[in-house]
């Protein structure tokens, strides 16, 4: 009989196009990985994976079975999905998996609401990178996935997956009170061309996002810090060492010092919801997703 984390494996080799990637996602080593699909070898009698070069590729066999790995992974996946449909209430566990701010901002209100109203629900939560959330969704890892993108910049998602968007979150320019700008209520991302900036970590989402958007305004920053948390980033920039973007989701209270200004020409992120399409009909997922949105749409109407 054919082992379901061996597909899995032969699935993520084929989807990730290597070994070392394929074990990258499935956060395993990759010695387990090869061990694996020797094993696999051993069990259908056919050779899957065929050296190339430096790396390996799949044999005619190995995409055969590969094709129904993933039929096979989608078929379990929607089993659960129908007895936990055929049962007609959210129960069990389900796992989410969510970027920083979004745990700060929606997650307290969102996760509260579906203890109260599904007790024998589980829902859990654990901070990680859009990207990351993605992969370990596409994997299996987790249930259900926050994640976000910019209104210029979008971010790209693997196929099988449905989404829903739960809010905008407009991002303003932060300044410490003695910037020449402190006064205004709006301004344009030129008028800060001189300034040294407080960005994202290298090589995020939203560094790059910020990159982009700044030299598209015919700015060239000059990054002096990388930060990311608000808490931090607004320290810098309170003792005077630059100015940042701050989306409002999760920032909570302005610290002394610090002055927030409109970007004249909007800057959103757009969050969503994401999970497998094969989940689909699970009621845990409508739950979770139904109070992300409730959460999502307080905060779109909160005062700033």
């Amino acid at each position: 009989m054919l082992n379901l984390e061996r597909l899995r494996i032969l699935h993520a080799i084929s989807t990730y196009g290597s070994v070392s990637a394929a074990a990258d996602v499935l956060h395993v080593t990759t010695s387990a990985v090869s061990q694996q699909m020797g094993k696999l070898e051993r069990e259908t009698g056919q050779t899957l994976l065929a050296k190339n070069g430096r790396g390996v590729r799949l044999t005619d066999a190995g995409r055969l079975l590969s094709g129904h790995a993933g039929r096979i992974l989608s078929l379990v996946e929607l089993a659960h999905s129908d007895l936990e449909a055929h049962r007609g209430a959210a129960v069990g566990e389900l796992r989410m998996g969510a970027f920083p701010t979004s745990v700060r901002g929606l997650f307290p209100q969102a996760l509260a609401a579906t203890r109260r109203d599904h007790p024998k629900l589980r829902a859990m939560v654990h901070e990680m990178e859009p990207q990351d959330a993605l992969a370990r969704l596409v994997r299996g890892d987790i249930d259900l996935a926050v994640v976000l993108d910019w209104y210029n910049k979008p971010l790209s998602l693997p196929g099988g997956l449905a989404k829903e968007p739960l809010l905008d979150d407009i991002a303003d320019v932060v300044v410490p009170e003695g910037h020449p700008l402190a006064g205004r209520a709006e301004a344009d991302l030129g008028e800060l061309a001189d300034d040294d900036w407080i960005a994202w970590p290298d090589g995020g989402f939203c560094h790059e996002w910020l990159l982009f958007t700044l030299r598209g305004k015919g700015v060239e920053p000059r990054i002096a810090h990388h930060a990311e948390e608000h808490p931090t980033v607004l320290a810098l920039v309170a003792a005077g060492l630059g100015v940042a973007v701050v989306p409002r989701l999760g920032r909570g209270p302005l610290p002394a010092g610090v002055r927030a200004i409109r970007v004249r020409h909007t800057m959103k992120r757009h969050i969503y919801a994401v999970w497998r399409s094969d989940a689909d009909r699970r009621p845990a997922i409508r739950a979770a997703v139904e109070a992300l949105r409730r959460a999502g749409e307080d905060v779109a109407t909160a005062d700033v």
